[in-house]
């Protein structure tokens, strides 16, 4: 930390900060969503970085999934109740083929309690300063991103293939982040190019 600081840099990203089974993933293949990776050290040691960087001027940034869960049974969310809907699409709709993991239904009350609640809990237990969302481009479209070229037609952008439930989703978690912690940052990883994207949830934005 002190030689970030030394070379002039404001923030850091920790990324893989979600307990993960699967370490060839990056930590994108979350199984515990409250969990910290038990390989980065306890939650305590965790708070007490995040605490050095904070006197040392930084911002600390997480790297948070949302886009998608681990598909694991056993450690996962996956089937957690026995049906592949608690969370989840169901079916074919509910599984990123490339990826080999779960997506989330974006349009279920306690889907959105669980994911905001989350967003919370690391701002307000860790004391995060903000987050990189993770695969935002797969989570805004049914097709995920994937064998797309975005040219910049609004027609790609603005059509059936949009998952509005996911961009409502988006929405409602700047919002709810900026409204109880307005010093928040929150950056979207779209390679789509999304038009208003960073623009406020105000202005029609996520």
């Amino acid at each position: 930390l002190p030689r970030i600081r030394h070379l002039g840099y404001n923030a850091i990203q920790i990324m893989a900060v979600q307990e993960h089974a699967y370490y060839g993933s990056f930590g994108y293949h979350v199984t515990n969503f409250f969990g910290v990776s038990s390989r980065s050290g306890t939650p305590e040691e965790l708070k007490a970085m995040i605490d050095e960087a904070h006197r040392l001027g930084l911002f600390v940034l997480i790297d948070v999934v949302h886009s998608h869960a681990s598909s694991n049974s056993n450690d996962g969310i996956n089937l957690f109740d026995g049906s592949d809907g608690q969370y989840f699409h169901s079916g074919a709709k509910g599984y990123h083929w490339m990826w080999d993991s779960r997506l989330f239904n974006y349009g279920n009350w306690e889907v959105l309690r669980f994911l905001l609640s989350n967003c919370r809990w690391w701002l307000d237990e860790y004391k995060f300063d903000g987050f990189r969302f993770d695969g935002v481009t797969s989570m805004m479209y049914h097709h995920h991103g994937l064998q797309m070229a975005f040219t910049g037609n609004y027609d790609e952008y603005f059509g059936m293939q949009t998952d509005l439930d996911s961009v409502v989703y988006l929405m409602l978690a700047n919002d709810m982040i900026h409204s109880i912690f307005p010093n928040a940052v929150t950056i979207g990883e779209d390679v789509s190019g999304m038009p208003t994207f960073c623009r406020p949830v105000q202005e029609g934005g996520g």
